[in-house]
C-alpha cells in the first residue's frame, strides 16, 4: 500500500490558503471589516450563494460573470473564517476591530482547520485527492444545509458536532478543491 504524501498536502494547502490570506487582506483594504456587523447565519448564506454558484457553473458548464470557479472557492475560504471569528467574538454593530486584530483572528481559525485537516487527512489517507471537484462541491453544499438546520434551531445539536465543526470543514474542502482546480491550469 502506498503511504500518503503529507508533506506535499501540507505545502499545497498552505499555499493556496496563503492565496486566501492574500485576498482577505486586499478585501480588508478595501472594505475594513464591515463584515463584523454580519452574525453567522448571513455569513452562512454568503457561503451558500458562492457554493451554489460553483455547482451551477459545473452542471451548466459555462458561466456569464467573468469570474470562474477559484474566486468563489476563496469567497467560501475567507466567509467561512469570518463566521469562525463571529462565533468565537459575536457579531457587533460596527466595525469593532483593527485590521491587525482580524488578521490575527484569520490566522487563528484558519490555523486550527488547517490542524483538523491535517488529523483527518492523516486517517483518510489523502482520499479527497481521489474525488471529483464536483463531489467536494457537493459536500460543501451539504455542509451548508447542516448548517442552515443547526442555525435554525439555535445552536441546538443532539449528537451533532456544531456550526463551528462544519465551517472548517467548508474551509478544508474549499481548499482541497482549490488544489485540484489549481492543477488543473
Amino acid at each position: 500500500m502506498q503511504m500518503p504524501d503529507l508533506p506535499r498536502t501540507e505545502k499545497e494547502f498552505n499555499e493556496q490558503l496563503s492565496l486566501c490570506r492574500d485576498i482577505f487582506i486586499k478585501k480588508m483594504e478595501d472594505y475594513g471589516v464591515a463584515w463584523r456587523i454580519l452574525r453567522p447565519s448571513s455569513l452562512t448564506d454568503q457561503i451558500f450563494i458562492k457554493a451554489n454558484r460553483i455547482r451551477s457553473i459545473q452542471v451548466k458548464g459555462e458561466h456569464l460573470i467573468d469570474e470562474g470557479i477559484r474566486p468563489e472557492l476563496i469567497g467560501i475560504v475567507n466567509y467561512a473564517a469570518m463566521a469562525l471569528i463571529q462565533c468565537k467574538l459575536g457579531y457587533a454593530d460596527s466595525a469593532d476591530i483593527s485590521h491587525d486584530q482580524a488578521l490575527a483572528e484569520y490566522d487563528e481559525q484558519v490555523k486550527t482547520a488547517t490542524n483538523l485537516m491535517l488529523s483527518k487527512n492523516h486517517d483518510y489517507d489523502e482520499a479527497w485527492r481521489q474525488m471529483r471537484t464536483s463531489s467536494i462541491t457537493d459536500i460543501i453544499l451539504m455542509k451548508l444545509y447542516r448548517t442552515k438546520q443547526i442555525e435554525d434551531h439555535n445552536g441546538a445539536t443532539k449528537i451533532s458536532e456544531g456550526v463551528e465543526a462544519n465551517y472548517q470543514d467548508m474551509i478544508n474542502y474549499a481548499v482541497f478543491a482549490l488544489i485540484q482546480t489549481n492543477s488543473h491550469q
